[in-house]
């Protein structure tokens, strides 16, 4: 039976309204802010040696050696704490291997930008003391007498935590206490330490080993819990060492010098 056309008109223009309206709002969706964080591999940061300029371990107090190598902290960059990102920018995140699309909460748990850069600057002040003494714990060598001073420049956060701990064993000890860690080799890793030398996890692992891959590391130290999370999108030729405390982490190191056995994920 054919449709009158006076009774198929209306039809068409509601079906034609309805579709206006899904494109609208889709169109809309697209551009509006979502309360995600976009993310990319960020700088590295050599312990060893310096960051913009300015040393980033001096030590007063004990004698220091000369290091061969570098141990780099990794970061992540991220939109600013106050900045939504659009569908149309969420979904290309989620597409490319370089970008990951988090929950603005997870990266700044402080919502304000002010507020954010505190609490990221405060994490980097205690992350540092806990460095300081995880390293001198591991050294046996007293706190008071040793002086450690740490510039990272603009890095926030406690990531930093286990590279800087290697890097201020690295500059104080002898051959027989650690001396040389890294054989030579650019090393980078990621983990927060506590003062007992325990390495915690951090999230944005498979950022930061692109970003370690860039910046001419072969080894990657990251805590054991995040060995899953690193393997994807790992870069060609970057070796995964899975670490829980300073002392895995040195010995570790020795035995990648050495020709030993090394832990892998």
């Amino acid at each position: 039976m054919k449709i009158p056309p006076a009774l198929t008109a209306p039809r068409t223009r509601a079906l034609g309204l309805c579709g206006a309206l899904v494109v609208a709002l889709f169109a809309v969706a697209a551009f509006a802010p979502l309360p995600f964080t976009l993310t990319q591999p960020g700088v590295t940061a050599d312990t060893l040696g310096s960051y913009q300029g300015r040393t980033v371990i001096t030590i007063t107090g004990a004698p220091t050696r000369a290091t061969e190598g570098q141990l780099r902290a990794t970061t992540i960059s991220a939109t600013n704490a106050g900045e939504r990102i659009s569908l149309r920018q969420a979904l290309n995140g989620w597409l490319e291997n370089d970008e990951a699309v988090l929950p603005t909460s997870l990266v700044y748990p402080e919502p304000d930008p002010a507020d954010a850069v505190q609490e990221t600057t405060r994490q980097m002040t205690e992350s540092q003391d806990a460095a300081t003494a995880a390293a001198l714990n591991y050294l046996h060598l007293p706190p008071g007498q040793v002086k450690v001073g740490v510039d990272l420049g603009d890095i926030g956060g406690p990531s930093a935590g286990q590279m800087l701990t290697l890097g201020i064993i690295d500059k104080l000890s002898g051959d027989g206490a650690g001396g040389d860690l890294t054989g030579g080799r650019t090393v980078a890793g990621t983990g927060t330490v506590d003062d007992q030398g325990r390495i915690g996890a951090v999230g944005g692992v498979p950022l930061k080993t692109q970003a370690a891959a860039r910046d001419g590391a072969t080894v990657f130290l990251l805590p054991a819990q995040e060995c899953k999370d690193a393997k994807v999108n790992l870069p060609d030729g970057l070796r995964l060492v899975p670490v829980t405390t300073i002392d895995e982490s040195v010995a570790a190191l020795k035995a990648l010098k050495n020709g030993g056995d090394v832990p892998a994920c």
